[in-house]
């Protein structure tokens, strides 16, 4: 059951992300899905590893601050890729 939250928030914090960054016409819901789960991961690296951000540990969790971190990781990912051309 978790890897089911994991796709879904996932989605939405990859969906929120794109809106931000103007990218949601290029990718489909595979491509949300994991730029949420991989901006997530990220996010709570950068953010609370790294940074030691304490609630940014809790990024792509079941909650309010666990998708906005998620989505500030996403948004950087994605800030990341269209400096690498990746993305446009």
């Amino acid at each position: 059951m978790g890897w089911i939250v994991t796709i879904i928030v996932g989605a939405v914090i990859g969906w929120l992300a794109s809106r931000m960054m103007s990218t949601d016409e290029q990718q489909g819901a595979f491509a949300n899905i994991v730029i949420g789960i991989v901006g997530s991961l990220l996010g709570a690296w950068l953010f609370g590893s790294v940074l030691g951000i304490g609630s940014a540990g809790a990024a792509g969790t079941l909650s309010v601050w666990g998708v906005v971190w998620g989505v500030v990781g996403a948004v950087v990912l994605i800030a990341i890729l269209k400096a690498l051309k990746i993305l446009k």
